[in-house]
């Protein structure tokens, strides 16, 4: 595989990971203001907050994340498969 490849699949799998340690993280870490938990809205909201704008709220319950990790895995196979071409 190209290094390029190599570089969108571990950039795309590391946004995955931190929005899955910011989704599991905020059942712990209430406050928004703690380091990690603002290093890891820093990282992530670029991602989330549009799909926010766009998706029903669900009381209770954001699946925004869940949905976030789903395209991102989606549009690196697509990446990917464009790439290989």
């Amino acid at each position: 595989m190209a290094p390029i490849i190599h570089l969108v699949v571990w950039i795309i799998n590391a946004l995955t990971i931190v929005i899955f340690i910011r989704s599991i993280l905020s059942w712990f870490i209430q406050d928004p203001y703690h380091p990690v938990m603002k290093l890891l809205i820093e990282v992530t909201e670029p991602i989330l907050q549009p799909l926010r704008r766009v998706m029903p709220q669900t009381p209770g319950f954001d699946l925004t994340p869940f949905v976030a990790m789903l395209a991102l895995q989606l549009l690196q196979r697509i990446i990917v498969s464009l790439l290989v071409v």
